[in-house]
């Protein structure tokens, strides 16, 4: 079975307070990964677009170190705009040409997704 990476990829910020659910996030998949029993723990790693470190490539190349033969990009963004529509799919190339013998996928952005939505709608609910 083939080592498996996931990169969270957010814009990033110049408050370094503004990584920090982004470090919460990653650790809950980390246990979540580990007490699901599916074999090997999953390699979690940040990256952001600007204004923070680690870059793409930088996270995706400590995956390929840490022995990960797939890679998983999961953008943190609420919706598909500009960053993950342009500036995304010409990093995710440069991380492919970089390690031609791994599998980068690329998932679309968290937002997008219904189950994100209901639960997103859920907690504004929750407010009231």
């Amino acid at each position: 079975m083939a080592a498996h990476g996931m990169v969270l990829f957010g814009h990033g910020a110049r408050d370094v307070r503004w990584r920090e659910p982004f470090e919460r996030l990653a650790e809950k998949l980390r246990v979540a990964a580990g007490a699901s029993g599916g074999g090997e723990p999953l390699s979690v790693r940040l990256a952001f677009l600007e204004l923070m470190e680690p870059d793409l490539s930088t996270a995706v190349g400590e995956l390929v170190d840490d022995g990960c033969s797939v890679v998983t990009v999961v953008p943190v963004f609420f919706g598909q705009g500009g960053h993950i529509r342009k500036d995304l799919p010409a990093l995710i190339e440069q991380c492919r040409g970089s390690h031609p013998s791994i599998q980068i996928e690329c998932a679309v952005a968290v937002g997008e997704d219904e189950v994100v939505l209901d639960a997103v709608a859920q907690y504004c609910l929750r407010q009231v």
